[in-house]
This record gives C-alpha cells, sequence and structure tokens, in this order.
C-alpha cells in the first residue's frame, strides 16, 4: 500500500462534504460552470507544486511559494 502524502476536501453551499480523501503524489480538483472549467491540482513533491487552469489558455503553475508570492502582490 501507498504512503498517504496529503489529503483532499471539497465542500459546497448544499452542505455537501467529502473530507479526508487519501493521495500519495497528487489531487486535482475540477469545476465546471457552463462551458467553462476550472481545475486545481496540487502535486505532493519535494517542493509543493500547485497548478491553476482555467480553460485551455489560461493556466499557472509553480511551486506553494511562488502562488503565495503571486497572491501577496
Amino acid at each position: 500500500m501507498s504512503e498517504i502524502r496529503m489529503t483532499g476536501e471539497i465542500r459546497t453551499d448544499y452542505d455537501c462534504e467529502t473530507t479526508g480523501l487519501p493521495a500519495e503524489r497528487w489531487g486535482e480538483a475540477v469545476f465546471k460552470v457552463g462551458d467553462e472549467e476550472i481545475v486545481l491540482e496540487v502535486s505532493a513533491e519535494k517542493n509543493i507544486i500547485v497548478s491553476i487552469m482555467a480553460g485551455d489558455d489560461a493556466v499557472w503553475k509553480g511551486t506553494l511559494e511562488g502562488l503565495k508570492k503571486f497572491l501577496k502582490s
């Protein structure tokens, strides 16, 4: 059995909640709004890697530290 290195959680305003989703290397949350798709992916590597995708053309990928710096600016 693989090592659980992170867990995922999703909540909605319909009082739906899923917690404790186990992952060894990566997890992904996908939200579809009409024809649009928004994806958040987290990789539990030596440095945590985060990817945010909104459609095919709008993508940001970097380390967790890089995301924190981006959001603070």
